[in-house]
């Protein structure tokens, strides 16, 4: 009789796109700034705008602004889409990947890893960015705050999950803020935190990250090290 083999999981690897593939502060907290002066507010605090980065845009807006209605906090979100949509469409927007980010995950394509996204952005952000960056055509699942429930959620990892028919034990998440962290333990995932985006790396390690790393070189063998073997969070 001739053995049956089994094919082996898929290995997912799931990234966050602001402060884990590209730097994006100085966009989001240029537009938060003018969403705040369209409506004769006070500058937000840049500190307080890269806390709230991954967020969906209305609870990231009420995060800034606590004691604001929700009425004001809506209007104020919608001033800030548009007003980096203005600021895209300008000659003097860049948002520059970060150093070996590129390389990485085109690596982990060729080596047969499929790869996915889970962002805090919209769908048309994500398609300007994959297209600025000739990045279009690596993911086989993108999820965006127009798609479902936000981070910390886990909605976005479990709806990719389900589409890939990928298995959580071979799956990571990779971002840089206790958001991407939060959600891949409630999803039941490895979680890798990274050193260069806008959360510190002890609050990354707080919220249940498996492994963090401290450049894009580091990043498939701690994928790598995930899949071989460390302890899964409990989904809840």
């Amino acid at each position: 009789m001739t053995a049956i083999l089994s094919a082996p999981p898929l290995r997912l690897a799931i990234f966050d796109v602001d402060g884990t593939l590209a730097d994006s502060q100085h966009n989001i907290v240029g537009a938060m700034t003018d969403a705040f002066r369209a409506h004769g507010l006070a500058d937000p605090d840049p500190a307080a705008v890269r806390a709230i980065i991954g967020l969906s845009l209305v609870e990231a807006v009420a995060r800034v602004l606590p004691e604001a209605p929700p009425d004001q906090v809506a209007v104020v979100a919608q001033s800030y889409k548009q007003a980096f949509v203005t600021r895209r469409m300008g000659p003097a927007y860049t948002e520059q990947l970060f150093p070996g980010a590129a390389e990485a995950v085109r690596d982990l394509a060729a080596r047969g890893v499929v790869l996915a996204l889970a962002t805090g952005k919209s769908r048309r952000g994500v398609d300007v960015f994959l297209e600025r960056h000739g990045l279009e055509g690596l993911f086989d699942a993108v999820r965006t705050a127009d798609d479902g429930p936000g981070k910390p959620d886990p909605w976005m990892l479990n709806d990719i999950l389900a589409t890939l028919g990928c298995d959580a034990g071979s799956t990571a998440m990779v971002g840089d803020t206790t958001y991407d962290v939060e959600m891949a333990v409630r999803a039941g995932i490895h979680a890798v935190g990274v050193a260069w985006g806008y959360h510190a790396q002890a609050d990354l390690r707080a919220a249940g990250a498996t492994l963090i790393v401290q450049e894009f070189g580091q990043v498939a063998a701690a994928l790598d090290t995930c899949w071989e073997g460390a302890t899964l969070p409990a989904a809840s």
